[in-house]
């Protein structure tokens, strides 16, 4: 069951341990390479503050963000900013996020995402918490997949396992917590032989999530599924 009043808790205290982490960032550090693919540290920092603006926008029944192009300029442009300053807009940006939530709302209502995405309202705060949290892995200041809560991790397990459900690309997947009784999940397609995914849930998450190759992770009935962008 969706509790957002829960989830924006959760995005606080999170929100809370990202700050603490950056706040030891000096000029050098937020101009450094991050775990992402071309993004420096301060391309992280920047985005976590525009999601925020961006799902503001969404609670309030406006589009998500302008367009793709001026969503990337505003990552660019937000990217090279001192580290104060990029801190002061993840503080701000979070409170206005923070805000939104708060405000009396139907929480039912269905809401419209980036690239016509839609989903409860109720959604929203976790999916707020998904970037924050995994950001905050992305940025390689010591914050690791297995730092995240438990709870966080099996939802998010949760969460990718049915967004890649029915995917005719993905054969029949069985997803297996090492040492968990009673934490699997099921994603693909219904063709083809089941394959089973086994490994501590922080592998399964890095896996799902684009984060980790699945190396450390065991594989039976098949080879490890390739699994589309997200």
């Amino acid at each position: 069951m969706i509790d957002h009043v829960h989830d924006l808790a959760s995005v606080r205290e999170a929100t809370e341990r990202l700050l603490t982490a950056a706040a030891a960032l000096d000029d050098a550090a937020v101009t450094a390479p991050s775990r992402l693919p071309d993004w420096t540290r301060g391309h992280v920092l920047a985005h976590l503050s525009r999601n925020a603006d961006a799902l503001v926008n969404v609670l309030q029944g406006r589009p998500m963000y302008p367009g793709a192009e001026a969503r990337d300029a505003d990552i660019e442009r937000g990217a090279p900013r001192p580290p104060a300053v990029q801190l002061d807009d993840l503080r701000e940006s979070a409170a206005r996020f923070s805000a939104a939530g708060e405000a009396p709302a139907d929480w039912d209502r269905v809401v419209e995402l980036r690239n016509g995405v839609t989903d409860r309202a109720a959604r929203v705060p976790f999916r707020r918490l998904v970037e924050v949290e995994l950001h905050h892995v992305d940025l390689d200041i010591g914050y690791e997949l297995e730092d995240l809560p438990e709870e966080f991790t099996d939802r998010e397990i949760a969460f990718l396992a049915d967004r890649f459900g029915g995917h005719p690309a993905v054969p029949p997947t069985r997803v297996v917590a090492a040492g968990r009784e009673g934490h699997e999940w099921r994603t693909g397609g219904g063709e083809g032989a089941e394959v089973t995914v086994s490994g501590p849930a922080a592998d399964l998450l890095g896996w799902l999530a684009g984060r980790r190759d699945g190396a450390a992770l065991e594989v039976s009935g098949g080879p490890l599924p390739v699994l589309p962008p997200l």
